[in-house]
């Protein structure tokens, strides 16, 4: 429901979609004063327990003048939330602020026919975050003693919740300032709750297909075919009002003659008909929609416009929806054995999950691992990604047992922080392979909201180095790197074993693994494999054996020309069961080979034939259980050697220490939210406020930054007064942003020592830069030599905070020598953050330099990561420079820049994104 036009405004970004504990979805909106006989249909329809416990009192109806104190809010003292499924409402959660004015009282009030569904905790986190931006810090609420739901819902949120008796009733308190433990919580139920709306759609007890058709080669037909052929195990729906009989069964005129519940909708109906046929299943009860019809980024603004309305009612109404222009979904499970896709078959089942934004490269993805035997879990194709996401499939995955390795292809990556936040925590258990091509950037599909990201190149990357993602930049190198993943373990160092029955070829790949940073110990080639395979395939099996059992040896490489009356799969055959008895991984490539009949990429098994049905182990890395049992081949050695070093990357990644997520001590961030609240008091849309010097100073210290004090002055006099309070000697220098920094022009002058030499220069200074006007010029004490870095950390509308860190001057003004980091940082991420530029080196001593005080520099980047973390009103922060030298360092000039923060796309509330 819209504001109404009397009422007082609330922040947009207050209304959000929700996913509920049981997968399904509501929409949460502030309460208006036009709620009021929604809200007395609520009441009345409680039981007089569920009243008695909310108003300690039994009351058959709410009276007048109660209905208009609940709906009548400000928004800012007293602020109510209501859930809604339709335009019913499920729950309502509210506070009024007390007497004291940075705590407010808190109370809720639950539908009886949907208790359990997390509700609560929802209308809480939503409470909590509206209460912070209204400088409130601390909920109480009173509560009786049997009113158990509710005194749970306070203990389990992960605050420190204080609690006592008083008069008969459960006096609690507690503050309301993100604890670890709060921020863990939230993440674990969006978790759960977004992988069981997934697990909804992969596994609906039935579905139907609406504009299923009796025309050979339409999208209707081959759905309703291919999920019967399939072998869905539940009952199956045809429904199309121009035909009686469909594929043998009975054809129903509409979902709401479909005599059972069905939990899944295929669509593919015309692009004008999608909108109606979802309203008629948000009607039927349906839990899901996939929609194949196509039409709506055509359409223009009209088809983005229909395409977001579609959306929207479907979440306010419970459903979740897949595309628009969804190639469709599959799940191999023989639980469930659903083929809604326009996949002609039902693929093998395996440990793979795949995950593709375009239709098109769905459709690559499924014949490539087809024709390499790769087995799949399950496949969603997310067409215009209106709803279902990568990050909503990941959530899934995390928890699938079948799962156990992860491919996405993504054209855009519409909620970065959310994806990383997911990845990071995924890649611990499982590897997730992300093909996207840098051309098409940070871009929305069709029908999201425009943000324009701001982010600096190279930090996307970035982030997915930082979240363990593996990397690649085509569907067949995914495929690639893939094949590897659900057939061996993963390696447990760099360094590679290289065999050839060819001297040439066999340096060749012992070149290309250098290239790749990885250590060739044992290098054997020129083996005779063309004796025949008495003779030669003991040799070729004692000499790979006997490699793959030397402890320095984490991984080989064999590259193979054909052998004289020796089968490729003779081959493959042998070089899996080596790897598998010496449990580390072994990758192969077969050049030369003429014979078509042969394959020579993919998994090869015994007889050529890929594993079909392989049933996942519990522990990934099992080479005795849950492994495709067959050998990753390569059409070329290239390709091998290139998939290999990126499963040793991700390896490495896993195996190393991660770090932890520690606060710096001296920081304040109460302080430091009412001085940007303060500055920020009438700032309105997307204009940015430049705060003072003296500002700026406040609010860094309450993150334990000190800025070096310079003094600006327009005078002689004023400069030598201000040089002898800031202490001799002194740097002058401009603050005209086309020479601040430029010694090289003449914008600074350092060790000044004297009044009279100060004077010299000050007029030296505007002579020289006078073709630059009338400059701005200032003081600054002197500080110890060394080397200069720049800081600097952004908000962009779809990473969130980005943490950059580079050395001060050409290496990041001419050749973007920059390493970036996405908040929170772990101590490993400032670590890695540090040494990331290439002239990093510089700072750990460089041709005779002293080392620079490396700690005191990751200290100031935890409070900077920290600072923008907890703020993402701060637009831009830059220390610059940042002076080191072998004991402390000096922040010589800070800018910040302030605005609205409503745009960040993961908050402090869970809530469903475009």
């Amino acid at each position: 429901m819209a504001q109404e036009a009397d009422s007082p405004d609330y922040p947009d970004y207050w209304e959000a979609d929700v996913v509920l504990r049981d997968g399904g979805t509501a929409h949460l909106r502030p309460i208006v004063p036009a709620d009021a006989e929604a809200l007395q249909a609520f009441h009345v329809g409680q039981s007089e327990s569920s009243i008695y416990l909310r108003f300690f009192t039994f009351k058959a109806k709410l009276s007048a003048r109660e209905l208009a104190r609940f709906t009548n809010v400000d928004y800012v003292n007293r602020v109510a939330f209501v859930i809604t499924i339709g335009d019913e409402i499920i729950g309502i959660g509210r506070y009024d602020r007390l007497d004291n004015p940075a705590e407010a009282e808190v109370a809720f009030n639950i539908s009886d026919v949907h208790q359990g569904r997390g509700l609560g905790s929802i209308l809480l986190e939503h409470l909590a975050a509206a209460a912070r931006e209204n400088s409130i810090s601390k909920f109480s609420a009173e509560v009786l003693p049997e009113n158990r739901k509710m005194i749970t819902v306070f203990n389990d949120a992960g605050y420190e919740v204080r609690r006592h008796f008083d008069d008969g009733v459960v006096a609690l308190e507690f503050d309301l300032d993100p604890t670890e433990r709060s921020r863990a919580v939230m993440a674990s139920r969006e978790h759960r709750a977004e992988a069981k709306s997934v697990a909804a759609l992969l596994a609906p007890r039935s579905v139907a297909v609406i504009g299923a058709s009796r025309d050979w080669g339409s999208v209707g037909y081959s759905l309703l075919e291919n999920i019967i052929e399939g072998g869905f195990t539940g009952p199956v729906y045809a429904i199309n009002p121009q035909a009686f009989e469909l594929n043998g069964m009975i054809s129903y005129g509409a979902i709401a003659e479909v005599p059972e519940p069905v939990e899944l909708a295929v669509v593919a109906v015309p692009y004008d008909e999608v909108s109606k046929v979802a309203r008629e299943c948000a009607a039927a009860g349906v839990k899901g929609i996939l929609v194949a019809s196509d039409g709506f980024s055509q359409a223009g603004a009209e088809g983005l416009q229909r395409q977001r309305e579609l959306v929207r009612k479907a979440r306010a109404h419970g459903m979740r929806v897949i595309g628009p222009g969804s190639l469709g979904l599959l799940n191999t499970n023989p639980a469930v054995s659903l083929n809604a896709s326009m996949a002609p078959a039902m693929p093998p089942r395996g440990p793979l999950g795949l995950f593709s934004q375009s239709a098109a490269i769905g459709v690559l993805l499924y014949t490539a691992a087809s024709r390499r035997g790769l087995g799949l879990s399950s496949m969603v194709s997310g067409g215009n990604r209106a709803d279902v996401s990568g990050n909503d499939v990941m959530q899934y995955w995390e928890d699938d047992a079948a799962t156990n390795a992860v491919g996405l292809y993504l054209e855009s990556i519409g909620n970065p922080r959310k994806f990383s936040r997911i990845a990071r925590r995924l890649s611990l258990s499982k590897p997730v392979i992300v093909a996207k091509s840098d051309v098409m950037g940070l871009q929305l599909p069709p029908g999201h909201a425009v943000r324009t990201t701001q982010a600096p190149m190279g930090a996307l990357d970035a982030m997915f180095r930082q979240s363990g993602v593996i990397r690649v930049e085509t569907n067949e190198e995914l495929m690639d790197v893939a094949q590897i993943l659900v057939s061996q373990p993963l390696p447990a160092g760099a360094n590679l074993a290289v065999f050839s029955n060819s001297l040439a070829l066999g340096n060749v790949v012992a070149d290309a693994a250098k290239a790749h940073q990885l250590d060739v110990v044992r290098l054997e080639t020129g083996m005779d494999l063309n004796t025949g395979q008495s003779k030669a395939l003991p040799v070729l099996r004692q000499r790979v054996r006997q490699a793959l059992s030397a402890p320095e040896v984490h991984a080989a490489v064999v590259t193979l020309l054909p052998a004289t009356g020796i089968p490729t799969s003779v081959l493959a055959e042998v070089l899996r069961e080596c790897a598998e008895e010496a449990g580390k991984p072994l990758v192969a490539s077969f050049t030369g080979v003429l014979d078509l009949a042969e394959r020579t990429d993919g998994l090869l098994a015994a007889g050529d034939q890929p594993v079909a049905d392989s049933t996942p182990a519990a522990d990934p890395e099992s080479a005795a259980g849950g492994l495709q049992r067959a050998l990753p081949c390569f059409a070329s050695p290239g390709s091998a050697v290139n998939a290999l070093a990126a499963v040793v990357r991700y390896a490495e990644w896993k195996a190393r220490d991660k770090g932890e997520y520690t606060e710096p001590t001296g920081c304040d961030p109460a302080a430091s939210q009412q001085q940007i609240d303060a500055l920020l008091a009438g700032v309105t849309g997307t204009d940015l406020l430049s705060p003072t010097r003296a500002q700026a100073a406040g609010l860094l210290g309450c993150y334990g930054i000190t800025v070096h004090e310079s003094a600006a002055f327009t005078s002689d006099d004023e400069a030598v007064a201000a040089a002898e309070r800031l202490g001799w000697p002194v740097a002058l220098k401009t603050t005209d942003a086309r020479l601040r920094q430029r010694l090289d022009l003449g914008g600074v002058r350092l060790n000044i020592t004297d009044a009279a030499t100060l004077r010299a220069n000050i007029a030296h200074m505007r002579a020289s830069l006078a073709q630059f006007g009338d400059i701005p010029l200032e003081v600054q004490s002197m500080v110890p030599a060394g080397q200069a870095c720049t800081i600097r950390a952004i908000e962009d509308p779809l990473l969130g905070p980005v943490v950059s860190f580079g050395l001060a001057g050409d290496a990041v003004n001419l050749l973007g020598d920059w390493s970036h980091r996405i908040p929170p940082l772990t101590t490993v991420d400032v670590a890695d953050l540090v040494r990331g530029p290439r002239a990093a080196s510089k700072l750990f001593g460089y041709q005779g330099l002293p080392a620079v005080d490396v700690p005191a520099l990751e200290d100031l980047i935890a409070r900077v990561a920290q600072l923008k973390d907890e703020h993402p009103e701060v637009a831009l922060l830059e220390l610059n420079p940042v002076q080191l030298s072998d004991h402390g360092l000096a922040v010589l000039n800070a800018e910040i820049r302030l605005g609205n923060h409503a745009h960040r796309t993961d908050s402090a509330r869970r809530a469903m994104r475009d």
